[in-house]
């Protein structure tokens, strides 16, 4: 069987888009001219009065959710320090209610027949005798067979760690149901690595691309920035070029977290992918 196109694998991330409703979201995403979407599941989960009928509307206007994304309580991104601490599911106060809203998203997933859900993990320390290790280790273990109970693969975000650190995790969790959506623009917002470099160490567990993009940070500590896609730091031509080599049969979505103008970024993300790869 052909594998699908490049064209046939690009999707939009719905929360890059803003959407206050199922009809809101199908007029968006047709305006980025792309019909495969990850869908962000909180908003069925917790506004089932709203977004109950998602798949309904998206099959009604030829809009396929390819993915879902799934995001944790009390999560404060507005500095490096402050997501290391309150991030994924490492912050006790949050883990029981956040393993709860795993299992309810894990069912709608399976409902909606997405065979893969992401999240950010949080901070997991690279030193096994730092005390918060094993704890990671166990919950995500646990977070893992939630998602295998309903047959969809969990996605860890890329982030917080290297590379070579997440690939060690991952050898060291083995879990079957554990694989990577890799970001690019996450690998400079935090100042882990080289994006191509990168790819060619988490090719075994790739699952999804995002499409995004950022700038290098020049005060050491702080956020880099997010920009639309091809006015960063990624390399895409040598990231794509790389990513066909190592990795190619996996969706590539576009991500857009900042700006007002998200469909024409999200536009000129596809035209950067289109005219890189082709």
């Amino acid at each position: 069987m052909k594998s699908p196109s490049i064209q046939e694998r690009l999707a939009v991330c719905t929360w890059s888009l803003q959407p206050s409703t199922p009809e809101d979201l199908v007029q968006k995403i047709r305006e980025t001219g792309l019909f495969k979407v990850q869908l962000a599941l909180d908003p069925l989960r917790e506004s089932p009065a709203v977004w109950g009928e998602t798949e309904n509307i998206f099959r009604e206007n030829g809009i396929t959710a390819v993915s879902g994304m799934v995001s944790c309580l009390g999560e404060d991104y507005s500095t490096l320090e402050s997501i290391r601490l309150t991030g994924g599911i490492a912050p006790d106060a949050s883990w029981e209610q956040n393993r709860t809203n795993f299992e309810e998203s894990a069912a709608i997933a399976k409902k909606m027949g997405l065979k893969l859900v992401t999240f950010h993990a949080g901070f997991i320390p690279e030193d096994e005798s730092h005390p918060s290790f094993s704890k990671m280790m166990q919950r995500l273990d646990e977070v893992a067979d939630i998602f295998m109970s309903q047959n969809v693969l969990l996605g860890l975000e890329t982030g917080q760690e290297t590379a070579h650190e997440l690939s060690t995790l991952l050898q060291k969790l083995n879990h079957p149901n554990i694989g990577v959506n890799f970001d690019p623009a996450n690998m400079i917002l935090y100042g882990k690595g080289d994006p191509v470099k990168a790819l060619h160490t988490l090719a075994p567990w790739i699952r999804q691309i995002h499409i995004k993009d950022a700038k290098k940070t020049e005060v050491p500590g702080t956020w880099g920035s997010e920009v639309a896609a091809g006015s960063g730091d990624v390399d895409w031509k040598a990231f794509l070029n790389t990513f066909r080599h190592v990795v190619y049969n996996v969706n590539l979505v576009m991500e857009r977290e900042q700006g007002a103008s998200r469909v024409e970024d999200i536009r000129k993300a596809r035209e950067v992918v289109e005219s890189s790869i082709l």
